[in-house]
């Protein structure tokens, strides 16, 4: 049975972060998210890529007819979302073109900060995680291993890395436009995973003195704020449980945490408003889920910016590496032929095999029906072996120009 490899997605560009947080899955979710997919019918391979900026399935399929129906149902039962909320934002991609998306995300030319190595690694975590449940073997486990080598020769062979930037980066760039200068200004990273991290380093690259940390575990915000020890710096952590009596001490908020419910509401707002004596606070929310209620923006003197406004800021590095991604682009193209033409010669082996079989057995029955009408005549065996050797090489030259068209068929680019 034909299998189809088709991936069905939301991204930044396509859906707002209202509708792609409603289908985040925490890292700790992705395994059953995943076996879940794959007991969908007519899903034979599937790998669930999903984070601040995209969810995507990649599928390989049986059930041409219902293909996409059957992942909308997955998206509806699984995060109950109807599929007539996700239709308007979602994007389909088949056989070539998904082969050719895939090396795109996994090379960071589809992502919000062009050039960003943290999708790669996003990838290669929601691989092992497949491959654990049984979700990834054969033709996608290629493919994906494929992606990996593409992901690194556009690396190797572009500057599309170089002075490498993420979306914390545009994160800390934006607080710099709000305030000219960090210096003497105190920052609160909310959450100490790598997102935080980055967030820091840039920090402290452009000024910043005063960095809090608070994190849910108390030991991963401790070893966080250990990292940044320097002369010039000062690093505290708050406990978790301490964090909106001390919020207020920060001009900046970053938050980058994995909740499923809102850190910040309006009202803390209010009340940081007023432990302040009404100086701004900006919050700069760079999670999915988003940390900060919108509604906060409303209180005067608090600015709420979401990943969704870092694509202004992110906007502008795009021009900077037009150069380098066109150069990524014409990598992926090539990779992407040459994959198409591996699978292409792929299948045309069993055809070829069986060609082979059949004028195998022709030639062993009319040598068997000849030798037994020479019975007679005392053939010598030498005699034999030079029939048999006749036959063989008479077979062999016959088929010759079949087998090329074969092969040459396969490795021919396919019809627009």
């Amino acid at each position: 049975m034909s299998q189809n490899l088709i991936l069905l997605g939301v991204n930044h560009t396509t859906a707002p972060i209202e509708v792609r947080e409603r289908l985040a899955i925490a890292p700790g979710r992705l395994a059953d998210a995943t076996r879940t997919l794959l007991h969908q019918p007519g899903v034979r391979e599937g790998l669930i890529l999903s984070t601040c900026n995209r969810v995507e399935l990649v599928t390989l399929q049986e059930r041409e007819p219902t293909a996409k129906a059957d992942l909308l149902r997955f998206l509806d039962e699984y995060f109950s979302v109807p599929a007539a909320t996700i239709q308007p934002h979602l994007y389909e991609f088949r056989e070539r073109e998904a082969v050719r998306h895939l090396f795109r995300v996994a090379s960071s030319l589809d992502s919000m900060v062009v050039g960003e190595p943290q999708i790669l690694g996003q990838v290669k975590e929601s691989y092992p995680v497949a491959r654990e449940v049984g979700a990834v073997a054969g033709t996608l486990d290629a493919l994906l291993q494929r992606a990996f080598t593409v992901a690194k020769r556009v690396r190797t062979e572009t500057q599309i890395g170089s002075n490498s930037v993420s979306i914390a980066s545009v994160a800390v760039d934006l607080a710099r436009k709000i305030f000219g200068s960090l210096q003497g200004k105190t920052v609160l990273l909310v959450g100490a995973g790598k997102m935080s991290e980055l967030a820091a380093r840039h920090l402290i690259q452009h000024g910043a003195t005063s960095i809090l940390v608070s994190n849910r575990t108390q030991a991963r915000a401790e070893k966080l704020a250990a990292e940044f020890l320097h002369a010039s710096v000062t690093t505290t952590v708050i406990p978790y449980e301490d964090l909106y009596e001390q919020a207020a001490r920060a001009d900046i908020v970053i938050t980058s945490t994995g909740a499923p419910q809102k850190l910040f509401s309006r009202s803390h707002g209010q009340h940081f408003l007023q432990r302040r004596r009404n100086r701004p606070m900006f919050f700069i929310d760079i999670a999915v889920p988003r940390d900060v209620d919108p509604g906060m923006n409303e209180v005067e003197g608090c600015f709420v910016y979401d990943i969704d406004d870092l694509q202004q800021v992110a906007q502008a590095n795009l021009a900077d590496r037009s150069r380098e991604a066109q150069s990524a682009e014409n990598i992926i193209t090539e990779e992407v032929a040459r994959y198409q033409q591996r699978l292409q010669s792929r299948d045309a082996v069993p055809a070829i095999l069986a060609l082979q079989q059949t004028a195998e057995q022709v030639r062993e029955a009319e040598l068997a029906r000849t030798l037994a009408k020479l019975a007679s005549t005392g053939l010598t065996p030498a005699q034999q072996t030079a029939i048999e050797a006749l036959t063989r090489s008479l077979t062999a030259k016959l088929l010759h120009p079949q087998l090329i068209a074969l092969r040459k068929s396969a490795a021919a680019p396919e019809e627009e």
